[in-house]
């Protein structure tokens, strides 16, 4: 089903970018805040190039329309600049592990924003769950290691930033997502490879870019491809909530590579995540509602109940990208808020 594989996509960015964090600390020191920001996210453009190449997703770039190629700069200023200039920025002042956690606001966060003006309607289930997934990470950010006052003002200034990039991102209508983390990664590195040699220019070796680029293409390159797979198959607050295990995931990786002690309020966060997720992959509501005729593309399969068109010699479960037309029709099933079902929902 296109749910358990978004869950599952949104589960592996948040382990591969949980482990990005701590990976960054020695980077951080030797290169910068701004030169380690615009290597990673270069790491992040070559690790998504495979993928937007076989899937031809970069020629869909060029043919944006004004709406989605807005969404698209947004996401890249937002999610790609001035988001992990905010992360590395504070990660520079401060451990490891109280960055990891405190960016575990970026959860509540993005559910907030996304009731407020994005149409992500969430039922009862799903408020509980981004509770729990609120209390996991209150707890996280809470333990004894806290970060400084000013450090963790600017990860919550960064969780802000990629709150309003993981909507924007999800609305993307004709890009698949290997395609947009690309044109993410590409834009961002350059332009904060261009600011950190006007305003941080530091010596360093090929070994610390070899190191940024590749902690850039599994933590930034993979896991944004994944979690812009489970936004746009589940919705920015389930993918998001899902992926608010990531600050724990980090913590597990520093106790493990770095020697970081394993509090026992991180070990209640994580059960708090888990219930959070399970109810989340619980938490589809059903009512009548219509779709309109509209045209795009995306990744898609021909039994989840709104793609009808048929292909010769190809199996109604494999999964493709193309642009194809959808028909008005009104009808009533579960559903979440994917790119097919972002209409308003009264008093919820």
């Amino acid at each position: 089903m296109s749910n358990t594989r978004g869950f599952a996509c949104a589960l592996l960015a948040a382990l591969l970018f949980g482990a990005a964090t701590p990976a960054s600390k020695p980077l951080v020191e030797s290169l910068g805040p701004v030169a380690l920001a615009g290597l990673l996210y270069l790491g992040a453009a070559l690790g998504a190039l495979p993928f937007a190449l076989g899937s031809d997703g970069l020629r869909a770039i060029e043919r944006l329309d004004r709406r989605n190629a807005l969404r698209l700069a947004g996401a890249i200023v937002l999610g790609g600049v001035i988001g992990p200039l905010l992360l590395l920025a504070a990660l520079e002042r401060s451990s490891a592990a109280s960055v990891s956690l405190a960016s575990g606001l970026e959860g509540p966060l993005t559910a907030v924003l996304g009731a407020l003006l994005f149409r992500d309607a969430l039922g009862r289930l799903g408020w509980i769950a981004v509770g729990l997934a609120s209390l996991s990470g209150a707890l996280l950010a809470g333990g004894d290691d806290r970060a400084a006052f000013a450090p963790t003002l600017m990860v919550a200034a960064a969780c802000v930033a990629w709150a309003l990039d993981n909507h924007l991102t999800a609305l993307l209508d004709g890009v698949v997502p290997a395609a947009a983390t690309f044109a993410k990664g590409l834009a961002a590195g350059l332009a904060n490879l261009a600011m950190a040699l006007l305003l941080d220019a530091r010596a360093f070796g090929s070994s610390e870019v070899a190191a940024a680029l590749a902690v850039g293409a599994l933590g930034y390159g993979l896991s944004i491809t994944l979690y812009v797979t489970a936004a746009q198959q589940i919705g920015a607050t389930r993918a998001q909530t899902v992926f608010a295990a990531a600050p724990f995931l980090g913590a597990l990786v520093s106790f493990a590579a770095l020697g970081e002690p394993l509090a026992a309020v991180q070990v209640l966060a994580a059960l708090l995540l888990a219930s959070a997720i399970a109810l989340l992959m619980k938490s589809a509501h059903e009512h009548v509602h219509a779709h309109e005729a509209f045209e795009h593309v995306h990744a898609h399969r021909h039994d989840d109940g709104h793609h009808g068109h048929a292909h010769q010699d190809m199996a109604s479960r494999v999964r493709h990208s193309h642009r194809h037309s959808h028909e008005p029709v009104v009808h009533s099933h579960p559903h979440q808020p994917d790119l097919h079902h972002r209409h308003p929902h009264r008093g919820r």
